[in-house]
């Protein structure tokens, strides 16, 4: 028999923005699936993230525009969002913190003394700092966390023996996904502890759809009853089959087992092109949910759309592993209400 896994505790994500400086949005007045009508303008964030806190969930995610950096959105209902500050940028480039170009990606990390905020800047993946959620995101220090090659896609996780990885992508002739142990003391990769996740050889992973070299991206990893969950996107973004699939591990650093029904998020799935690179949390009633982003129409890509939607998680008594798939019949179209955001995000 299985079992739908319902989760209490809240689960660490990311950020986003809107206000004055949000990311383009485009008017709309029907929020969700579930038939409640919702006036607002569409969030237009790539890469998206959610993080939870206190019953309030905070989005942030890739704006591609001027002012460069990361802006901070704020819900209680995750379909209407408004600024989480009065100028939602948590992050400016060139204020205190690395980077002139490329902000992408981020994530939302709580910590005791500190919150901490991992994005991509210059082909780098980068950590920032701050004493409260909605504050100013600044490096004490202006550098990357590994200078030695480009890398992009960081996402941190903490295990259970206060043990920390940077999961993240490299370059070689395509975009691969690594994980390293990580110093939290020092903001830097532990030396000889990189390696590479696994190949590209699931047939959605590669499709004739858009030709690329291969792809793999966007990673969230979480711990569940003893195992390691790693999400990931595939295919080249600007790919309708851009979708995302998970792979599992007994240990941190693997070996991955990919979910033989991969991909499990897809235009075939939630109805929409390019749809992938987010994000897992959980929401106030302990579902996990995943954001992601979906291309702008059927022929355009740019710029994305932010969608919501929930995991269903169902665990295999004679493996012991959750079979997750998506509820297609729970997307949200998260919507900004605050006027003052207009198309500015």
């Amino acid at each position: 028999m299985h079992t739908r896994l319902k989760i209490s505790t809240l689960f660490l994500t990311g950020l986003t923005t809107a206000s004055t400086v949000l990311s383009g949005a485009c008017s709309s007045s029907s929020g969700n699936n579930t038939g409640e009508e919702i006036t607002g303008e569409e969030i237009l964030f790539a890469d998206p993230t959610i993080y939870t806190e206190n019953g309030k969930y905070y989005l942030t995610g890739t704006r591609n525009r001027e002012p460069l950096g990361f802006s901070l959105l704020e819900s209680t209902d995750l379909k209407s969002w408004h600024a989480a500050r009065p100028d939602s940028m948590i992050l400016r480039g060139g204020v205190s913190t690395f980077g002139t170009k490329g902000f992408w990606a981020p994530q939302i990390i709580k910590t005791e003394n500190n919150y901490w905020f991992t994005y991509t800047a210059d082909e780098q993946t980068v950590l920032a700092k701050s004493s409260r959620l909605n504050g100013d995101y600044t490096q004490d220090v202006i550098t990357p966390i590994d200078n030695s090659e480009k890398n992009i896609d960081s996402f941190l996780f903490r295990d259970d023996d206060d043990k920390w990885y940077l999961y993240h992508v490299r370059f070689d002739n395509g975009n691969f996904l690594w994980v390293g142990e990580f110093n939290p003391a020092t903001g830097s990769l532990v030396e000889g502890t990189l390696s590479r996740c696994f190949k590209n050889d699931q047939p959605w992973e590669a499709t004739a759809a858009y030709n690329s070299a291969p792809i793999m991206e966007g990673p969230t990893v979480i711990k569940l009853d003893g195992k390691y969950y790693l999400f990931y996107s595939a295919n080249h973004f600007m790919s309708p089959d851009y979708a995302v699939g998970y792979a599992v591990a007994d240990s941190p650093k693997g070996p991955w087992t990919k979910n033989e029904n991969n991909p499990i998020i897809h235009r075939n799935i939630v109805g929409e092109k390019g749809s992938g690179h987010g994000d897992l949390f959980a929401d106030n009633d302990g579902n996990y949910r995943y954001v992601y982003h979906v291309h702008n129409s059927d022929s355009v890509v740019s710029p994305r759309r932010t969608r919501i939607l929930t995991l269903n998680f169902n665990k295999n008594p004679e493996t012991g592993v959750y079979d997750i798939t998506a509820d297609p019949n729970s997307i949200i179209k998260p919507l900004i209400s605050d006027k003052t955001a207009s198309n500015d995000q």
